[in-house]
């Protein structure tokens, strides 16, 4: 009996141990089989893995900045708004939000959070709050090789990326790209970008309470915005303090403040075009960056542009466009838009461009500072007269203002005339070109070649194309008021020209220069004796010409007025020692206004900026050529004129550095100017201009040795006297 109860018990031990053993056997089964399946199935994937090693060379879009002389920041151009900002300026608190926010333990894992993936599914069986399961390193994985689809695909393939990734590159490398690469709403790629589109700030200067708010963003950017929702903003910015204090990087005494502190939001702006600071001047530069460079470049390369521009004489221009247009209006003139251009001349630099008056707009953005090609009337006239004096003439050479004709190739005949329908018989050069005498600018421009005078307006500065025939003299051929300002810009300087530029250095991402106009090309196109000699005789217009009294301004200057015939274009372009400007004003659609003479509200509008612009300059007159120009004191009348060397006259009567006591005063309509304006001595201008600070601060610009153009071949008559192509009456 014993024996048969002993054997059923060992019949169930067998047949246990069986049952165990074919347990095992099927786990162990069960195990290879899923091993086996996913092997298949990371070994299926990894040959259609991205190559991780373009992420070395991976270079993204990232924005160009363009900034003021002084530093401000006129605009950011971008396909996507990212400036890239390296991880050791990005501060420990800003990164340990990110971290506690999404992906606790970033320091911990080879890529994959198993353990946060095995919370991430008990809570959603729970239906508790979601967790995210991806990792730092599978998020940047998905932003640089994959999709946002939802598949099991596409997480496989991350999280096989993100094994890999970690790899190859440090955790400092991980955080640094993928702090550069996510999206924070508002057109903001990358930390930096997102700190000065919500708080106007660089990363380096958040707050904890700014920080958190920004590291909430990525999960639902247009969820959790704060220009879209702030209330969504503070709830998610309140997670994410939870969660630092959770990870220990702070105290919940340090969240409490933060939660309940100022965030400091600076308002959404608007983007694009709209977003542009002083965008007249701003998009010139633009149209030149991208004429440089292309437009991928502009858009995408993050180049550092450092202009010329300065604001506050921007705003000045702005101001004196917007004053004098209105005061056309409230005149009765029939002028509803202008333009003005500032140039500092020893440098090249446009220091202030206006291109139309009031707001620019998407609906006004045409730039009638350098789009628009206006007749300049007698605005012209300084190149004839420039070639006409370094030809060998003086300011006292005596020209005929007297009825003349020329034929027209159809049978007909043109005959200049001025708009006083008068004639001024024989008088000075000075005298016709303050008095802005028309038939006199034609002879000279017919003595000299109406080609000299296209190369000579040329050399000087203008680039738009000029019809050579003889009412070029008057202005016929339209040209920008930027072209103005660069040809007066040249007698400014002493006659050496500089191409004005608005850009004064590019930089790479890197911070190599790409453009450089620090040191610009500088040619001298006509002898420094020539350009004071001009300047004086312009200086004659300001003070008893057509510039009179409008174009005063307290000091030393010289310029131009200009008027069209058909009153369809007004100018003035003036300029001092320290600052050169055109102004113009007219109607788009060209029709005309009413009598507006360039000596009247355009010469107001160059006035009042001048004054403003010049306020804190002390006053100090054009420096002297001593070696170019003599000064003598002329008989009968005792004023001071001013000749190229070797062309004064032979009698002068008195030192010209002597006081004669005589007053300045403007000619009438019919009063021959005999003698020049006095001019101060040599040794006071000479001192003034050792001493004269810049106009606006700025390294002076090197001026020797520079290149002479060569001057058109010509052969120089006898100074005195002088009768143009026509019969004298």
């Amino acid at each position: 009996m014993a024996g048969s109860r002993r054997q059923p018990r060992r019949r169930g031990r067998n047949v246990v141990w069986r049952v165990i053993k074919t347990v095992v056997v099927l786990v162990v089964f069960a195990i290879l089989l899923g091993a086996g399946v996913v092997a298949g199935i990371v070994a299926s994937y990894s040959r259609n893995l991205p190559d991780i090693s373009r992420m070395a060379d991976y270079q993204p879009s990232r924005s160009t900045r363009v900034y003021a002389r002084n530093g401000e920041l006129l605009a950011n151009l971008y396909r996507e708004n990212r400036t890239w900002v390296a991880i050791d300026r990005v501060p420990p608190l800003v990164r340990e939000a990110f971290i506690a926010t999404e992906d606790a333990h970033f320091y911990q894992h080879h890529g994959v959070d198993f353990g946060g993936i095995a919370r991430a599914a008990l809570a959603d069986w729970r239906h508790e709050q979601l967790q995210g399961a991806s990792t730092i390193t599978q998020q940047l994985a998905r932003g640089l090789f994959l999709s946002n689809e939802v598949s099991y695909s596409r997480k496989i393939q991350e999280a096989l990326l993100a094994l890999e990734i970690e790899r190859y590159y440090t955790k400092n490398e991980i955080l640094e790209r993928y702090l550069n690469l996510i999206y924070f709403g508002s057109g903001a790629y990358g930390i930096e970008a997102a700190a000065h589109t919500y708080f106007g700030t660089n990363v380096g200067r958040l707050t904890l309470g700014q920080a958190a708010m920004l590291a909430g963003l990525p999960a639902a950017p247009s969820d959790y915005s704060p220009y879209v929702n702030l209330g969504h903003a503070k709830e998610r910015q309140h997670h994410v303090l939870e969660r630092m204090v959770d990870a220990g990087f702070i105290t919940q005494a340090d969240a409490d403040v933060a939660e309940t502190g100022k965030v400091g939001l600076i308002g959404e702006r608007p983007s694009g075009l709209q977003s542009y600071r002083y965008p007249y001047f701003t998009t010139y530069v633009t149209h030149l960056l991208e004429t440089q460079f292309g437009t991928q470049a502009m858009l995408e390369g993050g180049l550092q542009v450092y202009t010329s521009l300065d604001p506050g004489l921007q705003t000045i221009a702005q101001s004196a466009v917007d004053w004098g247009i209105g005061r056309a209006r409230a005149e009765g003139i029939g002028a509803h838009e202008g333009a003005l251009v500032a140039i500092r001349p020893s440098t090249g630099e446009i220091l202030a461009m206006v291109g139309g008056v009031g707001e620019f707009s998407l609906n006004n953005q045409f730039n009638r500072a350098w789009q628009s090609r206006r007749q300049p009337g007698s605005s012209f006239k300084p190149y004839v007269y420039t070639a006409e004096i370094d030809s060998g003439k003086t300011p006292m050479t005596i020209v005929y203002d007297t009825p003349v004709s020329y034929p027209m190739g159809d049978g007909t005949r043109w005959a200049p005339m001025d708009d006083d329908y008068r004639w001024m018989g024989a008088i000075t050069l000075r005298t016709a070109l303050a008095q802005s005498r028309n038939v006199v600018a034609v002879k000279l421009a017919q003595d000299l070649g109406i080609d000299r005078v296209v190369e000579y307006a040329t050399r000087m500065g203008v680039t738009a194309p000029l019809d050579p025939t003889l009412s070029l003299a008057l202005g016929s051929s339209g040209v920008s008021p930027l072209d103005q300002a660069a040809g007066y810009a040249t007698l400014a300087n002493a006659g050496i020209h500089i191409t004005p530029y608005p850009i004064k250095i590019v930089r790479d991402t890197l911070g190599n220069p790409l453009l450089d106009n620090l040191y610009p090309q500088q040619t001298e196109v006509v002898s420094a004796g020539t350009a004071y000699v001009m300047t004086s005789m312009l200086e004659s217009v300001i003070n008893e010409g057509t510039g009179y009294p409008n174009a005063v301004i307290g000091r030393p200057a010289a310029g131009k007025t200009g008027t069209t015939s058909s009153f369809r274009d007004a100018w003035f372009v003036g300029y001092t020692p320290d600052l050169v400007a055109a102004v113009w004003i007219g109607n788009d659609n060209y029709s005309r206004m009413n009598e507006s003479y360039g000596g009247n509200i355009p010469a107001r509008i160059w006035a009042r900026f001048m004054k403003q612009a010049l306020a804190k300059t002390p006053k100090h007159d054009f420096v002297l050529p001593v070696d170019e120009v003599e000064r003598a004191r002329l008989c009968g009348s005792g004023r001071v004129e001013v000749f190229l060397t070797g062309t004064g006259p032979e009698h002068t009567c008195g030192s010209p550095n002597a006081s004669p006591g005589l007053r300045r005063r403007r000619l009438g309509a019919a009063t021959a100017l005999t003698s020049g304006v006095p001019l101060a001595s040599a040794a006071p201008v000479a001192a003034a201009a050792a001493q004269r600070p810049a106009a606006v601060p700025l390294a002076p610009v090197p001026r020797a040795p520079v290149p002479r153009a060569p001057a058109p071949a010509a052969t120089v008559p006898e100074p005195q006297p002088y009768f143009p192509a026509a019969t004298p009456p």
